[in-house]
């Protein structure tokens, strides 16, 4: 039986990408990982990760006795749901900043035409409430003209409803993202009070405030250009492997099976341990440590500093239990760095260390997209190919040594 791990540390990059005037000028002086080591000098303690190929990535130390290398982003920015749909294997098209206040008249004829009763429910707004019972709007917590939001009132429109509405959305405007989610405890009432128009002309919903979160919260994320059904983690399920989604990938990842959308980066990393332990059969985990990022959007080197001693600590005690024929791919997928002065990801490249007992002493380099990692876990299993992305299975492993019992069901 062969387990294989991916384990996204989020927003951990190691040095702006050689494309970075092209979108933010700033952030060509990015460089997560080293400016929270200088800042942070003997408080920050990762000698497991740096021995695994950050020194020799960013240092230039030798190289260490496992595989390793790094990766451009192939998707338009950084983004945290873009990016790891390209390391699933599908990388979104790069897309077109929008507003309501532009798209609002053709949206509400092709939702109309799709058999949606639509009105504008405050005079004066682009808004668009649906069915009365769900809100289009601009997300007012992305970059501007991002992302479309749908906030529905679970009372009145099920979540299975909202996911069909969000793919008519989807289909009729070439954001990056359309985001549809909602819960039970608030109302379509309370959605509407909480509509605000910012200084930017976006006019959305203030989510927090309209009590959307919490529990029986449901969210469902839609990248524009994505081929969902050609990533791994659904070409897993379609044959049969099962697929662990831990962490922030619960929410980022499409999939079928165990997703547990876990915050807390010590409740995680235990998890991680339990369900990879209590797993005798052929299976992948897709993990994701969130707190990282939300240290960096916090501008807050110290925390950040913290959750990356613990990650390494966890890795440390981890590492010697995996079973032979196991592989663990560490990686982030861009860069956050709290030092650059805003508190917005930064367009970074992003490490890959690869461990495991038989895994080869090996460098390699730079990949031009993360989607060779979706590839890679497809081509370690017998299955179908992703979408896009190079698999570099050969480079890390001896095939013989393996005993993978996972087959491609016809």
């Amino acid at each position: 039986m062969a387990k294989m791990m991916l384990l996204v540390i989020d927003s951990f990059g190691i040095g702006a990408m050689d494309d970075c005037k092209d979108y933010v000028a700033t952030d060509c002086q990015a460089m997560t990982y080293q400016h929270i080591r200088e800042i942070k000098k003997e408080k920050l303690h990762i000698p497991t990760m740096y021995s695994l190929g950050l020194g020799a990535l960013v240092d230039g130390k030798s190289e260490p006795g496992n595989a390793f290398g790094y990766s451009k982003l192939a998707h338009h920015g950084a983004d945290t749901y873009l990016g790891h749909q390209e390391i699933a294997g599908s990388c979104p098209k790069n897309s077109t900043k929008r507003l309501m206040k532009d798209i609002h008249q053709d949206m509400k004829q092709a939702l109309e035409e799709s058999g949606y009763e639509v009105r504008y429910p405050i005079e004066g707004s682009p808004i668009l409430l649906v069915n009365e019972a769900a809100v289009v709007a601009d997300n007012l917590e992305s970059a501007v003209g991002n992302i479309i939001n749908i906030t529905a009132d679970f009372k009145k429109m099920p979540f299975r409803e909202l996911k069909k509405l969000g793919n008519v959305v989807r289909k009729n405007v070439d954001t990056s993202r359309v985001i549809a989610f909602g819960g039970p405890h608030t109302s379509i009432e309370k959605i509407l009070s909480c509509v605000e128009e910012t200084d930017q002309n976006q006019w959305g919903v203030d989510t927090p405030k309209a009590g959307v979160y919490g529990k029986g919260y449901e969210v469902y994320h839609m990248g524009y250009g994505v081929e969902v059904e050609k990533q791994f983690p659904m070409i897993a399920a379609k044959h049969g492997l099962p697929v662990y989604r831990l962490g922030k990938t619960a929410d980022v990842l499409h999939g079928k099976g165990v997703a547990e959308p876990i915050v807390d980066t010590t409740q995680l990393l235990k998890r991680v341990a339990e369900a990879y332990h209590q797993e005798k059969n052929d299976a992948a985990f897709l993990i994701n440590v969130q707190e990282t990022d939300l240290a960096g959007h916090s501008e807050d080197v110290d925390w950040y500093a913290a959750l990356l001693n613990e990650v390494d600590s966890w890795l440390t005690d981890f590492i010697p239990t995996m079973v032979a024929d196991d592989l663990l791919i560490i990686m982030a997928d861009h860069g956050n760095d709290p030092t650059i002065g805003h508190s917005n990801h930064t367009r970074e490249y992003v490490p890959i260390l690869i461990v495991g007992e038989k895994v080869k002493k090996a460098n390699i380099g730079l990949r031009n997209t993360m989607s060779d990692i979706g590839a890679t876990l497809c081509d370690f299993y017998g299955l179908p190919m992703t979408a896009e992305g190079t698999s570099f299975l050969d480079e890390i492993i001896d095939r013989k040594e393996f005993m993978i019992s996972c087959k491609v069901s016809e």
